[in-house]
This record gives structure tokens, sequence and C-alpha cells, in this order.
């Protein structure tokens, strides 16, 4: 199948293979129009998230509900699932607290699977065996997106659960970003003095550089660093975490060399780049962070595999327990859990791997991931990781649970332990926050009348409407971080930090973190909580498509310069007049 013209989403749009196609449809033309894609192109692969029902909520299941109704609603291509929020096979072990969560859970795997979507339930499609990497994807799962693009020859943007679900359900995809040569190129250099020893350590580092990304510069597909080391021959566990951990910053794409090669073919040789910003790590960095991030308190459980552990990982796990079982020692339930790919069983058990972690009192857990599980806060207090992306999920407002951070021998040592966590005495220890330039600290206001000119979505008619904005130049990152009954943005140190979203005209550049953002945006309009308004200046695909569905006005592609000419409390009219929205301050 070649690539075609918006034009053969026009019977799909008119609803003739039913409701569930037209939907999908009518998003991929919407973000066909605003990319600016002349073409859509035929897709190989999809993987869809937006699963668990901590993490989906009431927009997801709403939005299921209506689409597994449509007997025509069936995906067009393989299509591959997300985690989701429990083991079935130790639900009641696990210590859910909620007792409909396994109803709602499987409800949601059943809406999927009646769409034809395989309930492979795993955040790692990469090490799915006989999977096809090569050609265009479109995946849903942030770190899978940057592990795809940086080692493999699948292209993919960095999805929403929606877009990914839309483009699985019509077998094409809009032809922009990511999937074009030009925009994958570099824009960040990093240079590691030293080769990290573990996967945590690779964890720590793409924390680092996100961390240091100079926020000021527009960078509308995401920063994709080159990092040059000194032995650039890592293994499996170290690539993904080195993405999960990059890819919560943003990075949908990097590259890693050894010391003295230069960029790619195609690129302007390193020592040239004077423009593009430059971050130095060394051990010391690794360390230090690793340091702050050390439990200094009694630990409630260790979780590993986020995300989930592939085969060497689960080695590293069961030679770390072998010292302990020789000992004659066994962890009390529920003291680890490892969470791992189901379609890695087969091999785990084929290695007798599974045996000791039977012996060693270790929970083997498939099917979901440790941020998308909800703990029961009576006995999980304190959590013990060795991933970054857990750590940043765990601490959100997802679960809100103070997580550490060390590598895995350190977390086995940890769970033999004889310190255990005391109820109403814990205390987090103090970490480095995200910093971010304060918004108005350079702000140009504009003048009463002054136009910025953007495109709106074209599947919504002409409107027009006043109140007041709230503006920001830093992302807003929907989930985790956005308070899904009232809209109050939660992250520590935003500069909307304690605002709500809730009945203003947002404007920010875009959204920022997980691909399951746009549910979250879709329960706040459920809840009469969203934004009258959203106005982008880049295109986002983890916003656009709750405004697309459920018709949240929304304009994408302002100049930058809106997001200091305007304050948050301005008086703010947008007009959507044809192809174009005007905004302007009106007092």
């Amino acid at each position: 199948m070649e690539e075609v013209g918006p034009e053969a989403l026009e019977g799909m749009l008119g609803g003739d293979l039913g409701p569930a196609k037209a939907m999908a449809a009518r998003l991929l033309l919407d973000l066909t129009s605003i990319a600016g894609a002349s073409t859509l192109v035929p897709i190989r692969h999809a993987h869809v998230s937006g699963v668990s029902v901590l993490t989906g909520g009431l927009g997801l299941e709403r939005f299921l509900e209506t689409l597994s109704n449509d007997p025509e609603g069936k995906v067009a291509v393989p299509t591959t699932l997300n985690a989701a929020g429990c083991d079935p096979r130790h639900h009641e072990s696990m210590e859910l607290p909620s007792e409909d969560f396994l109803e709602r859970q499987w409800g949601i795997v059943q809406a999927y699977e009646q769409l034809g979507i395989q309930s492979t339930l795993s955040c790692t499609p990469y090490d799915h065996p006989g999977l096809d990497l090569e050609g265009i994807g479109c995946w849903a799962e942030s770190n899978a997106v940057c592990f795809a693009n940086s080692f493999t020859s699948l292209r993919t943007n960095r999805e929403s659960g929606l877009s990914a679900l839309a483009s699985a359900l019509t077998g094409l995809a809009p032809r922009w970003g990511m999937h074009l040569d030009e925009n994958r190129r570099p824009n960040v250099i990093v240079r590691l003095t030293t080769t990290p020893s573990d996967s945590t350590r690779w964890s720590i580092v793409g924390d680092i550089i996100g961390r240091n990304l100079d926020r000021g510069v527009s960078r509308p597909l995401g920063a994709m660093p080159y990092i040059i080391c000194p032995n650039s021959n890592i293994d499996l566990a170290s690539k993904k975490a080195l993405c999960a951990a990059s890819a919560n910053h943003g990075v949908p794409m990097l590259w890693l060399s050894d010391e003295g090669k230069v960029v790619p073919v195609g690129y302007v040789p390193i020592d040239l780049q004077s423009s593009v910003q430059n971050i130095q790590i060394d051990a010391d960095d690794i360390e230090e962070r690793l340091a702050e991030l050390a439990p200094t308190t009694p630990v409630s459980r260790i979780v590993i595999g986020c995300p989930q552990a592939d085969v060497g990982e689960v080695r590293e796990v069961a030679s770390a327990l072998m010292p302990y079982i020789a000992a004659g020692r066994r962890l009390e339930m529920n003291r680890v859990w490892l969470f791992t790919n189901r379609a890695l069983l087969p091999q785990i058990e084929e290695e007798g791997l599974n045996t000791v972690f039977e012996e060693a009192g270790v929970q083997l857990l498939v099917d979901t991931c440790p941020e998308v599980v909800p703990y029961d806060r009576k006995s999980v207090q304190h959590l013990l990781t060795n991933s970054m992306k857990a750590e940043h999920y765990l601490t959100s407002g997802l679960n809100s649970i103070h997580t550490s951070v060390t590598d895995i021998p350190d977390c086995i040592e940890h769970a033999f332990s004889e310190d255990r966590p005391v109820p109403g005495i814990i205390s987090e220890k103090k970490r480095k926050e995200q910093s971010y330039a304060l918004d108005d600290g350079k702000k140009v206001r504009a003048g009463t009348g002054v136009k910025f000119i953007a495109k709106r979505l074209t599947s919504q008619s002409s409107w027009t409407l006043s109140g007041q904005g709230l503006v920001t130049q830093a992302p807003i990152t929907w989930l985790g971080y956005v308070d899904r009954f009232d809209g109050t943005i939660t992250e520590r140190g935003h500069p909307l930090e304690g605002s709500t979203v809730a009945d203003t005209i947002l404007i920010m550049p875009k959204a920022s973190g997980s691909t399951v953002a746009p549910y979250v945006l879709m329960e706040l309009a459920y809840r009469n909580r969203a934004p009258k308004a959203v106005l982008l200046t880049d295109i986002c695909p983890l916003t656009i498509p709750a405004c697309s569905l459920l018709n949240i006005p929304c304009a994408v592609g302002f100049k930058r310069e809106i997001l200091t000419a305007f304050r948050t409390g301005d008086s703010i009219k947008v007009i959507s007049n044809g192809d174009d929205v005007e905004v302007v301050r009106t007092e």
C-alpha cells in the first residue's frame, strides 16, 4: 500500500465504516492538517497505551465504551497493548485497594480485544519475540518510542494512546515528524566521561540529561541527544533504562557513540555545532544523583522492572538472590515485586529462573508495570526501585508514594534487611526539583488588540469565546501532574503549580510526559473542568486528540512570542474564523 492523500479518509469520516473509524478519521485529519502533512503513510504496527484504570480513568472507560459497541470497529494492522494495572494471576496477593478495580480493569482489556487488539499487556513491545521492527509504526508508550527510533529500524512519532488507536483503526498515520529524515537530527550533545556500569546508572544518565535541558530552546519534536561515551556497546537493559528515563523529559530519539566517532553521515560534525546545547556528565554526577535518591528510611516494598524486565535483568535479580537462598533465607510476601513481559515467560521458565523466585519469595508479575499499579497505602509508604521512570511516576499524583532508587544488587540487599517501615514516621528526603524559569521574568506584554494567529482544527466549526488566560512557557504534564478531578496543576516547581486549567484559555507550547495524557483531558471535559480553549505553539499529539474528539476549542502553530505576550489572568478573546484563529487581549 502506498501513501495516500487525506481524501482517502473521507469515506470513513462520513461513517461508511462505522462510528469508531469515523472518530479515528476525524482525529487523523485534524493531525494531518495541523502537522502540514500532505499525505498519510501506511503503518506496519501500532502499540496502544491507556490500559490501567489508574492511568486511563473515567476518560478512557467512557471512550472505550463508545468504541467497543461498534461491530465494524476493528483495527486494520497488527496492534499490541500496553501494561494493565495488575497481574490477573496474583490480583488477590497484590492487595488492590478497590473492590471493583479488577472488574473495571478487565472490562478495559476486553473492550480493546473487541477492537481486534492483541492483549500483550507489555510496555516493551520491542522485546516481543517475532515483532517486525521496520518501516513506519505508530507507538504510544514513551520508552518504546525512544527505543524504537534509537535502536531499531522502526520509525514512530511520540503518539498518544488516542492517536495510536486512530492509526490502528485506519492503518494510516500522517507523514510528519520522526518519519522524515530531516527531523531525525541531534539537537543536544552529551559527553560522558565514564561508561555507566549498570542499567540503573544509565537510567540516572537519562534523568540528568532531561533535568539539564535548556527549556528556553524551541525543540518542537523534543530534545534528541547525541551521547558520546568511552564504550557505547551496552546491553538491552541499559538501552531500555536510558530511553525510559530520557523519555520522561520528552526525548523521542537519541544516539549513542564511542568517543572519537563523529555524528552519523549527513549531520554536522559535533565540534562545529556551536549553537547546540552541550551537557557533560561525569562519574561523580551520576553517583551524587544516586546518593540523593538513596533510601534513608525503611522501605515497604521493592519494585523492579520499569520498563518490564528483559531476560537479562531477570537473570541479574536471580543472581543477586542466590547467596540469600543458599543461606536458607526467604522474603516475606510482597516484599519484592519483579515485573516482566509475559512473552518472555517461556524462556524464564526454561532457564528455571521462576523457581529461584519461588524459593526466595519474590513475586514475579506479568501484564503490569510498577507505576500503573494502585498500591494499598496502608502497607506501602515507601518504595525502592532501580528505575528513574518508575520514580518519576510513582512520586507523581498517580500514586504520590515516596520512592527511592538504587541498583538491583542493592535493591535485593534492602529486601533482606531486618528494617521494616514504621507507619507515620517516614519523611521524604529533600530532592532536587525540576527547575523552570519564571514565566513572567522576560515578558513583553501584548497591547490591547494585538493579534496572534494560528490554525484551528479542521473538525471544529467557527467559534468565538472570551475568558481568563492561563499562560506558561513550560509544558504541562497531564498524567500525574494535573488533578483529573478538578484540573489543578500539582507539579512541584512548575510556574503554574496550584493553578487550575478549568474554564481558562490555556496557552502553552505543548504537553509533556505520558502518552496516556489525552484521557486526563477527556476526563476533565466529562467533569466540566476542562479549559475553555487550548492554544499551542507546537504540534502536540498528547493534547490535540482530546480536543478533536470532545470538541474542546483548540488552535496550533502560534509564534512563541504568544507565551511572553500574555500573562496568566489576562482577559483574552479567541475568534475562530475560517481556517485561522485570532487571539487578542481585551484589557
